[in-house]
């Protein structure tokens, strides 16, 4: 703890180790808690990545946000309709392949230095994916590469492999009083 004459050096170099984050939860927030550190990257220059998972073609209004910023790109993994859990078609776990195959293309590449791979933890809890491969992602990422995983459902061995975990708690939600997802407020 810090006395109150003493300020933390905010023009300190940033630190050399890139932190694997994760975001997951039953409650709100985990895709804008994730993109609120890209924002918040973007504005010092830093180079950022968001790989979708499972979320298609459909306009989320960040997408058009982040588009506006030279130094973010996007890459959009799934099809155009949600995934059921029970019955996983052969084309979801196709995209989620393809997006884990970017996901190491991007974290290796050098390019970025924040990377997100955003709903990974559901393509992982729903099979799409094997923990395994995306473990072998953290465990290979360059040092200096901040990667943030998020989505519900996060599997212990990703927690236990993560520097920083957040869970969303649903207190209350929109949703249990009939009110839909909002344009420019959800998506």
């Amino acid at each position: 703890m810090m006395d109150k004459e003493e300020k933390p050096n905010l023009s300190a170099s940033p630190s050399e180790k890139g932190l694997v984050m994760i975001f997951t939860g039953d409650g709100k927030g985990k895709t804008s808690a994730a993109l609120g550190v890209a924002l918040r990257a973007l504005g010092h220059k830093m180079r950022v990545h968001v790989v979708y998972f499972m979320k298609g073609d459909y306009p989320y209004g960040e997408r058009e946000s982040l588009a506006r910023f030279p130094n973010c790109d996007i890459s959009i993994f799934g099809r155009d309709c949600f995934v059921d859990p029970r019955n996983v078609e052969p084309e979801d776990k196709e995209e989620a392949r393809k997006g884990l195959e970017k996901a190491r293309d991007v974290i290796q590449s050098g390019d970025y230095d924040v990377v997100i791979l955003d709903e990974i933890n559901v393509a992982v809890s729903w099979k799409l994916l094997d923990v395994n491969d995306v473990l072998d992602l953290i465990k290979n990422k360059p040092e200096k590469v901040v990667l943030i995983l998020t989505g519900r459902y996060a599997e212990r061995r990703l927690i236990e492999a993560a520097d920083l975990v957040t869970e969303m708690t649903r207190i209350k939600h929109p949703y249990d009083k009939g009110v839909l997802s909002q344009r420019g407020i959800d998506y």
